[in-house]
């Protein structure tokens, strides 16, 4: 059975991972955050407890030997239809995660997911503020920076947390859209809706086509089963659309008539389903330039950018540098069990100068691999040097001072991080600070534009 928790007894959270690693590391962070954790490796022995113990929220991971999370959640739904649970799922199983939310989650988290986001998540579920210090919550304004830029942010994410209207995020490359976004979604007044994100730049139309609009039985080879998509399942909620500026002109149309229409009609049927959903969009180019060149179209962007937030790069506010530090150095101290707790005079000095082209995103993977490899309280990220890469590989130095244009020196910056990284694709989008699908797809721009008569090779 289950019990409401009070406010001298801490809620209760059964955690059900095969990896003993993981439910660990969750444990002892939840401890922190005034949780009761009882972890379990297999399906069966949670079962078993659960027949016996008070529950307030159960967190399972989706692939685990015997019983797997989707027939569990069943379990749990056939004995307590209103216990909150939360499902583990990587990307490739996105098709169970909508099952997940159709048979009750109350919300699914992607692998690799940060323990303080599983812990927000926990509270909001159980009603309940977290006990996080400002400094560690992801939700918290204090997780993107409290200079006069960003508090600029949330004075408008504030203003229009009672209404459900679509907003446009622009910024560079690891600025935070992203943090922007769920920021919106969790501060409103309707955060107890589903919030689904996908990532545009990282499928092909086809298969983006699938994923919003879902498919039919026999739509195409391989569909053997119907499908619903992704904003069937956010109806009511939020999805946010990263990178839609490299949607192409055909699923801009269609999007289009979604956003106005507010229904969808599945790949391969012709039956009609309304949905109710805000649109959250983000891009790190210029959507209003994309428009005056003919790439995007203009009645799609109206009709998205009804409240506009540009993020600032890293490097124009630079009293937030030392606070995001800081916020990384806990959070990967705690998670990899070094002994870190500040940087270096020197490194301190050091951040401060270097111009952080992949923004806050390159802090956060330069503070990682700082502290997973220190042995001392006092770390030194060593900016410049051959440790991190992304100095040397941005160093004015190494860049031909002709005056070229941004796309240009780009490029050029790119294929220098590539070269210094030995041609490791994935190296080489931490160094950057972008997605790995992101570098591929410039990438092969370039190799097109190299290959078209009349371009220089």
């Amino acid at each position: 059975m289950t019990t409401e928790h009070t406010s001298n007894n801490p809620p209760v959270i059964a955690f059900v991972d095969d990896d003993e690693r993981a439910a660990d590391l969750f444990t002892r962070y939840a401890r922190t955050e005034g949780l009761d954790v009882q972890g379990f490796q297999s399906v069966e022995a949670a079962q078993q407890w659960l027949l016996k113990h008070p529950v307030d929220l159960v967190i399972s991971d989706l692939k685990m030997p015997g019983m797997n999370g989707l027939e569990f959640l069943e379990w749990l739904r056939e004995h307590w239809p209103n216990l909150p649970a939360i499902l583990i799922t990587g990307y490739s199983t996105i098709d169970n995660a909508i099952q997940a939310l159709r048979l009750g989650a109350s919300d699914f988290v992607k692998k690799p997911y940060d323990p303080e986001e599983l812990i927000e998540l926990v509270h909001r579920l159980l009603g309940e503020e977290s006990t996080v210090p400002a400094s560690a919550t992801s939700g918290n304004r204090t997780m993107m920076g409290r200079s006069p830029a960003i508090e600029a942010i949330y004075h408008i994410i504030d203003k229009i947390r009672d209404v459900r209207i679509n907003v446009m995020i622009e910024g560079e490359s690891g600025s935070g859209k992203e943090l922007a976004a769920r920021a919106i979604h969790e501060r409103s007044d309707f955060a107890h809706t589903p919030y689904i994100v996908i990532d545009c730049g990282a499928l092909t139309d086809s298969l983006l086509e699938s994923e919003l609009f879902g498919h039919e039985k026999g739509a195409f080879t391989g569909a053997t089963t119907a499908k619903p998509g992704l904003l069937e399942v956010a109806s009511g909620g939020t999805v946010f659309l990263d990178e839609i500026g490299n949607i192409s002109d055909a699923m801009q149309v269609k999007l289009l008539r979604v956003i106005q229409e507010q229904e969808i009609t599945r790949v391969g049927g012709v039956q009609s389903f309304p949905i109710d959903v805000r649109f959250i969009v983000a891009s790190n180019r210029s959507l209003a330039e994309m428009v005056r060149e003919e790439t995007f179209r203009h009645d799609l962007y109206h009709r998205l950018n009804v409240v506009r937030l540009q993020m600032p790069p890293l490097r124009e506010r630079r009293d937030d540098i030392p606070i995001l530090a800081q916020q990384f150095i806990d959070e990967f101290a705690q998670r990899f069990r070094r002994p870190a707790k500040a940087l270096t005079e020197q490194a301190s000095h050091a951040i401060l100068e270097y111009p952080w082209p992949g923004n806050v995103r390159e802090l956060k993977n330069a503070i990682e691999r700082a502290v997973a490899l220190s042995d001392h309280e006092e770390i030194d990220l060593e900016l410049g040097g051959e440790d991190t890469g992304e100095a040397a590989a941005s160093d004015s130095s190494t860049i031909d001072a002709d005056y070229p244009t941004l796309d240009v020196l780009e490029r050029r910056y790119i294929e220098k991080t590539l070269a210094y990284a030995q041609g490791n694709r994935e190296k080489t989008a931490n160094i950057l600070g972008i997605n790995k699908s992101t570098l591929w797809r410039k990438l092969q721009n370039y190799e097109k534009n190299d290959n078209e008569p009349g371009q220089p090779g």
